[in-house]
């Protein structure tokens, strides 16, 4: 990530844009956590369905009618078990998941009045508490002398361990970055998890014991699978999808302040002061997903005059939910659909601006009229997918489909002794819930292959 102050004249890339209470105003948490009287009033709102659809269309089916009923009757560390019991990442999804097309979507309260229960937000309130305390209300297993490797340790990683850890089998995670995480840490906008949550929860699970982390070890650089598989009884394989896609346009490797999203904002996340970071006066971003989403409104949020989201196809299309979208557009951001980039321009080896051209479908496929036009800015992010690393594999006979590893139910590979879970494996679906469930289904499908007490 090359990001490069210059003058006006020939960029205008600055940190401090804003003062220090401004900014940090910008950044405060999304969603204010409700207090004990707010819990009690939407808790009672829920009509505790006998067959929960909410429940249903929750990735780990977390037993959502139980818990609102234990908030409502002031049993908030019971609500929390509940929910850990099912998710135990349930602190973080409440924050980062996608409720509005969920749980709360499904509520029954949303099909007759069109304002769900606030079921992330009860949620939120049942783990918060608890993790804080970081004391963990589950106990680690009697050993049973298994040991198991977990390579990544992002949500996929961290629930499987946990998982393991009651069933009283070993692990240790290899995990290429500094922090345990994954994008929790280090791909979330700060305004969605604040105060350092994703370390507190990742601290919360560790708690229970029987887990060693070993931090900048990456498979392929640093360790072997065929290692793991002869020195551990068990691999799961959670290394997230370790590269970012290129636009594939000239001088993109060439010109300062064209910059990947993905490092952006993890470089934003890492920041122990905000007004450090640089941002342009004028950004651009390239794609329609959540992590073009979140840059956008950081860079807002940081103090660029203008934000300009740019996508190929049309709003429906996005990846990005309508309540991310409107979330760009209220903090000013601006969303051009139907265009993708044909150039990069600069000057002096610094970005000044890209020439677009207008798209359209024509019988399914991506097509160009022939009609451009050009954005001039200061920055330009790209944020068109992230892709798979298969070449960290080694060469195992493992089966691969368009860079991710392919599992069956139990999320176990093609690969005997190997299973794998989270946006590494074909059907990832870049969510955290959806890699918690595969690192917990991945766990029990091991206890079970390991011949011990199930997880």
């Amino acid at each position: 990530m090359t990001i490069a102050a210059h003058p006006p004249g020939l960029s205008d890339v600055a940190p401090g844009r804003l003062d220090g209470a401004t900014i940090q105003s910008n950044f405060a948490d999304l969603h204010p956590p409700l207090t004990p009287h707010e819990a009690k009033v939407e808790s009672e709102r829920c009509y505790f369905c006998f067959d929960p659809p909410c429940q249903k269309a929750c990735p780990t089916s977390i037993d959502i009618p139980l818990f609102i009923r234990q908030i409502a009757g002031g049993n908030r560390e019971g609500a929390a078990k509940t929910i850990f019991d099912a998710n135990i990442m349930g602190g973080m999804c409440a924050r980062v998941c996608p409720t509005e097309t969920l749980c709360e979507e499904a509520c029954v309260r949303e099909a007759a009045e069109g304002k769900p229960v606030s079921i992330g937000l009860l949620q939120r309130y049942a783990t918060d508490a608890v993790i804080e305390g970081r004391q963990s209300p589950y106990k680690r297993g009697a050993p049973t002398g298994k040991r198991v490797a977990i390579v990544g340790a992002g949500p996929a990683g961290l629930a499987c361990a946990h998982a393991l850890a009651i069933a009283g089998v070993e692990t240790t995670i290899f995990e290429a970055r500094g922090k345990p995480g994954g994008l929790n840490e280090y791909g979330i906008a700060a305004y969605k998890t604040v105060d350092r949550f994703a370390a507190k929860e990742a601290a919360f699970i560790l708690s229970i014991g029987g887990i060693e982390v070993q931090y900048g070890v990456a498979l392929g650089r640093d360790v072997k699978l065929a290692d793991l598989r002869r020195d551990y009884d068990a691999v799961f394989l959670a290394i997230g999808l370790g590269a970012t896609n290129k636009l594939g346009l000239p001088k993109e490797g060439e010109l300062e302040n064209v910059v990947d999203a993905v490092a952006y904002i993890a470089a934003l996340r890492q920041a122990d002061d905000l007004t450090t970071l640089p941002v342009g006066r004028r950004a651009v971003v390239v794609g329609g997903g959540m992590t073009a989403i979140d840059v956008a409104v950081q860079s807002k949020r940081l103090g660029a005059d203008s934000v300009t989201i740019v996508y190929r196809r049309g709003a429906e299309k996005m990846k990005a939910s309508l309540f991310e979208r409107e979330l760009a557009q209220t903090s000013g951001v601006v969303i051009r659909n139907w265009a993708r980039p044909a150039a990069l321009e600069g000057h002096a080896g610094v970005f000044s601006g890209a020439v677009f051209e207008d798209t359209h479908e024509h019988e399914g496929v991506l097509a160009s009229p022939g009609s451009v036009f050009r954005i001039e800015a200061d920055m330009l992010f790209t944020g068109i997918g992230q892709r798979g690393t298969p070449e960290a594999l080694g060469g195992a006979p493992i089966e691969v489909k368009d860079g991710r590893i392919v599992v069956d139910g139990d999320r176990r590979t093609s690969l005997e002794g190997v299973w794998a879970g989270g946006d590494c494996v074909v059907g990832g679906e870049d969510l955290t819930v959806q890699a918690v469930e595969d690192g917990k289904q991945a766990a029990r499908s091991i206890v079970a292959a390991l011949g011990v007490a199930s997880a």
